[in-house]
């Protein structure tokens, strides 16, 4: 299942049915949702409390090699 994540509105956009989002709004959206808002500057990926998920915040790590036995 997809996670939703919360963004902020920077630069107002329609949303649905005629209506527009206003700037400091929260919206949850999925990454597909939000990719062409964040890519016009439009969305700005709310920082949460704890802290963004642990996949973006930490780097990948090389696995260690496997001694032969």
């Amino acid at each position: 299942m997809a996670l939703r994540q919360t963004y902020t509105v920077l630069l107002p956009f329609p949303t649905s049915g005629g209506h527009w989002s206003s700037v400091g709004q929260e919206l949850d959206l999925l990454d597909v949702e939000a990719n062409a808002w964040r890519s016009a500057g439009r969305l700005q990926l709310k920082k949460t409390e704890a802290g963004e998920s642990a996949s973006t915040s930490n780097p990948a790590k090389k696995a260690a090699p496997k001694k032969a036995e």
